[in-house]
């Protein structure tokens, strides 16, 4: 028995022992955010914990009543399922392959583990459950009809049957962006087989294939009820089997969907709540279920297909793909430090292996290979951040050649990380800022992207950002030759901030300001200059550097009334106009975004202002205001798990401000008891008696019944066990955490 095994037995006996009281799996509801304000929404994802299969039904948005098609996999977080499936009774035609199948919404039952719909047009319930590997459809038929099965595939698609099973070979690619873009290919393994409720092959279903489509036919005397069983792999057909005998062979659908249920309670209700509303406890879970979606164990049983070398590798170690760096390093890397340790030193392990099979440190791993995203190299961040709170197990040399490597060998041009650096990042280099091009200049550098443009002041805050982590992790290694050389780079964000403006300005490559318009300048996103965000929330993007920056605005005062004024501060213009170029700055107060994930850290800047009453009073609000409880929930793109793990921290009272410091800063809890149990046994509570709606400024911190007059905990701490006790009262308290120092 290896260890991961031994350890995730003993962890479940832990967890369940300790729960009698509540399952809190009854405050998950997918349909969270299933509108969104302006851009993607979230999606009612079916999956187990950081597991590979998952699924959601192929529609045009949440509005729709009607289904396109039923997926076997989803592939990559957001992308569409591949061998989309439609159900339909009767003689089938052409017609049936585009009829699409409509629902009732008010008849799906969803939830992580187990979805079913009611196909209102043809009398057909469609149900689904997933494994780790694997899934079952199960689909009743009115009785008395042909019964069928229409699946779509690409032109690659190879399909074969057996006696009782079928195979399905399916080839999925991904282009990269940009100037000469790559195609990265993999293939996806089906194994499946047609069942009766009781398990017993259904011999009446006949197949036939047609180039890209297959159809699966039974006639009217063929059992109404009817199981799809089958197990997806990425490394091979065979495989796909193993997977499928060791997980469904002996599965009932009922027993799967149990099995997942009991999965989902071990991690949901790790975390206990006493106190706040329902619609606070439905909104927390619900973010806490979206932050298990992503990274994904792709091991099959000790190989794992790898996008990095495209080869099959052997490994009991659990192999970790699909993330969003710039999205998650904030907040959803840090939750799983405290949350699953273990977990989070297996998926730097994972990086780093990809490092060394493709020669990158990857930036968006996906399980076909790395995707070139959004800009920086924040994975340094992860490194720094897991070195700092003891996770270590893995090649941390290595690690740390990748990240080296990224920042001085690679460019950084926006969406072309992973490329070899260019003449143009050369001016960060020698000047400490990545170079903007002069109002209404023409592109000059090939490799920009005519959309994602130079981003040059994002960049430069980014990859400043970076190099601090790549100092702070060569500290911590002994390098002193390297820390010499980069901790000055921590330092280049000063380069671009502008004195009057009291923003960050772009700059060209001579070093003369290019004087925009911070609101509203760039074009699309303000790509020209920014990224998704305009000047006003790149004006604290220093998470590395508060004294720093606090200095750049005049004192502890000056930064205060600065930030008060960014929540204040007006658009100057009309919404409309606003966001044609702002489409990204969503959830807005003032010109604070709630809904992009450079802004999560601003609200608790208060903390080391001298007025941590504010990050109280604002946190909550924000809370209040932009994470609602039904289809509009969420303010911006969720990213999987990248903005709900905010909302976690948030409501719990702590949010890590700094990657790569280890520590966390105490805002205003929305419970009167949060109690995590952590995986070493101990359990860590946040009290805050009598929080509510009104009572929420903080009076008094204790830490195991110490005093403290600071807005901060260490992570140490936390996984020491014991209470953080909170004193709340309805009036701040401007005096507690005033003259707070920030931990070393």
């Amino acid at each position: 028995m290896n260890k991961y095994f031994t350890f995730l037995i003993i962890t479940i006996f832990s967890i369940n022992s300790s729960f009698s009281q509540e399952d809190f799996t009854k405050y998950i509801d997918p349909t969270i955010g299933n509108v969104a304000p302006f851009l993607v929404p979230t999606y009612p994802t079916m999956h187990l914990p950081n597991q590979m299969i998952r699924m959601f039904p192929i529609k045009k948005d949440y509005i729709s009543d009607q289904v396109d098609a039923f997926p076997f996999q989803v592939t990559a977080h957001r992308a569409p399922g591949i061998l989309p499936m439609k159900i339909a009774a009767g003689i089938v035609n052409d017609a049936s392959w585009n009829k699409k199948m409509t629902i009732d919404h008010d008849l799906e039952v969803i939830h992580p583990w187990f979805y079913s719909t009611y196909l209102i047009d043809d009398d057909i319930s469609v149900s689904f459950t997933p494994g780790e590997k694997c899934a079952i459809y199960k689909i009743d038929f009115p009785k008395n009809v042909q019964k069928n099965l229409l699946i779509k595939g690409s032109e690659n698609i190879v399909f074969s049957k057996g006696k009782n099973y079928f195979n399905v070979t399916e080839v999925v690619s991904k282009k990269t962006g940009g100037t000469n873009p790559v195609t990265n290919s993999m293939s996806v393994f089906l194994y499946g087989e047609i069942t009766d409720s009781t398990n017993n092959p259904i011999n009446e279903f006949e197949f036939t294939s047609n180039k890209q489509k297959i159809t699966f036919s039974a006639n009217a005397n063929a059992p109404s009820t009817i199981l799809i069983k089958y197990a997806i792999s990425y490394v091979s057909l065979e495989q796909a089997k193993l997977n499928f005998e060791k997980e469904l062979r002996t599965q009932s659908f009922d027993e799967l969907s149990k099995a997942g249920k009991t999965l989902w309670e071990n991690v949901i209700n790790q975390i206990q709540v006493e106190g706040g509303t329902e619609s606070q406890k439905r909104t927390f879970y619900t973010s806490l279920y979206r932050t298990y979606e992503r990274m994904v164990n792709i091991n099959e049983g000790g190989k794992y297909y790898s996008g990095y070398d495209q080869k099959v590798h052997t490994s009991n170690r659990p192999f970790y793909v699909d993330d969003w760096i710039w999205d998650t390093y904030r907040a959803q890397h840090p939750l799983r430090t405290i949350l699953d340790p273990d977990m989070e030193d297996d998926i730097l392990n994972s990086y780093t292996l990809m490092y060394e099979q493709s020669g990158w440190m990857p930036t968006f791993p996906q399980v076909f290979g790395n995707h070139l995203c959004m800009n920086s190299y924040h994975s340094s961040a992860i490194f720094i951040d897991g070195y700092r709170k003891g996770l270590k197990n893995y090649n941390v040399q290595k690690a740390y050649e990748g990240i080296k490597k990224n920042l001085i060998a690679g460019t950084f041009i926006p969406w072309r990380q992973g490329n070899p650096r260019l003449p143009i990042d050369d001016i960060y280099h020698k000047n400490g800022y990545f170079p903007a091009l002069k109002i209404d200049e023409k592109e000059t550098e090939p490799n920009v992207d005519s959309f994602e443009k130079r981003q040059p002041v994002a960049v430069s805050l980014g990859i400043t950002y970076d190099f601090w982590a790549l100092a702070e992790l060569s500290k911590e290694l002994g390098k002193k030759n390297d820390y010499a050389l980069f901790a000055p780079k921590a330092k280049n964000y000063k380069t671009l901030w502008h004195p009057e403006k009291r923003l960050f300005m772009p700059k060209d490559a001579n070093g003369d300001w290019v004087m925009i318009d911070p609101k509203n300048g760039g074009g699309k996103g303000f790509r020209e200059y920014y990224d998704e965000n305009n000047g006003w929330t790149y004006a604290w993007d220093v998470q590395h550097d508060i004294v720093g920056l606090t200095e750049l605005l005049g004192g502890k005062k000056g930064a205060e009334m600065r930030l008060d004024q960014l929540f204040r501060e007006s658009l100057d213009m009309g919404k409309s106009d606003f966001y044609i170029n702002g489409s990204n700055s969503t959830g807005l107060v003032g010109q604070f975004s709630m809904g992009n994930e450079p802004s999560f850290h601003i609200p608790y800047l208060y903390n080391y202002f001298g007025a941590p009453w504010k990050t109280q009073k604002r946190t909550r609000f924000l809370l209040d205001v932009w994470f609602k409880d039904n289809v509009f929930g969420i303010p911006g793109d969720e990213d999987g798990g990248g903005m709900t793990a905010f909302v976690v921290f948030t409501a719990m009272g702590l949010y890590p401000v700094t990657p790569g410091e280890p520590y966390y800063n105490i805002t205003s809890p929305l419970f009167e008891r949060t109690t995590i149990n952590l995986k070493n046994g101990k359990t860590f509570a946040i009290l805050a008696k009598g929080a509510s709606k009104t009572k929420k400024y903080i009076q008094k911190a204790f830490i195991n019944n110490t005093e403290i007059d600071a807005p901060f905990i260490t992570h140490a701490q936390i996984m020491a066990g014991g209470e953080l006790r909170l004193e709340l009262s309805e009036l701040p308290n401007k005096e507690w955490g005033k003259n707070a120092k920030i931990p070393n």
